[in-house]
């Protein structure tokens, strides 16, 4: 599942007639970069979860067939966009029991993994170190299990392996993932990896103006 309902209020004025994922690096929309690496990595079917400007984004990247995919989309125009755990409560009946999610408006070279295997945890994250703008960090990692307190702290990717288990007594509507997982941690349900090759948050212009002008 790539999560792309988003608003994108840091990314105003641009985001304000381009959905956030549809904006562009090197001249290709973020979201295309995710869709060609899910492909290349074996994933079949990609949901896209819409709602702020979302009929530009099934406008601009039909069926997916173009990458030998299926892509399904979650429109949550009428609920204004449910945050990312109730984007992932939403499209449950599309996901299966275990999925991969990535937010739409990341930039990175991590290989997606198709076969990754969460055995007895509910979610496998992915860390960063921590950018700039975010040096407090999100949770601590150790011996590859995720916790909320302890150091050093590292930066979620935005980038995880769920189950639906771990989603199942959510009530439709708004809610943040964040809470979730650091219930999850408390019991020692959420596994991690660091990974340290390229990752770009694109939250804002100048995010984007700086990454456009590295190459």
């Amino acid at each position: 599942m790539i999560l792309a309902a988003g608003r994108g209020e840091r990314m105003r004025p641009l985001s304000d007639t381009v959905p956030k994922p549809l904006l562009t690096v090197y001249g290709k929309p973020l979201i295309v970069y995710h869709i060609e690496k899910l492909a290349q990595s074996g994933f079949k079917t990609i949901v896209i979860n819409i709602a702020h400007l979302g009929h530009k984004i099934p406008e601009a990247l039909g069926d997916g067939s173009q990458w030998g995919v299926t892509l399904l989309y979650s429109d949550e125009h009428d609920e204004g966009a449910l945050e990312s755990a109730g984007g992932i409560v939403k499209a449950l009946p599309l996901l299966g029991e275990a999925f991969l999610v990535v937010n739409g408006d990341v930039w990175c070279d991590y290989t997606f993994d198709a076969h990754t295997a969460l055995k007895q945890y509910l979610a496998h994250l992915i860390v960063v170190p921590n950018p700039e703008h975010h040096q407090e960090g999100d949770f601590a990692l150790k011996d590859g299990i995720l916790a909320t307190e302890g150091t050093p702290k590292f930066t979620f990717s935005g980038i995880g392996y769920y189950r639906a288990e771990l989603f199942k007594d959510l009530p439709y509507g708004k809610t943040a993932l964040a809470p979730l997982l650091k219930t999850a941690m408390t019991n020692r349900r959420v596994s991690g990896m660091l990974y340290e090759g390229v990752w770009r948050d694109i939250g804002t212009p100048e995010r984007l103006t700086a990454l456009n002008a590295c190459r």
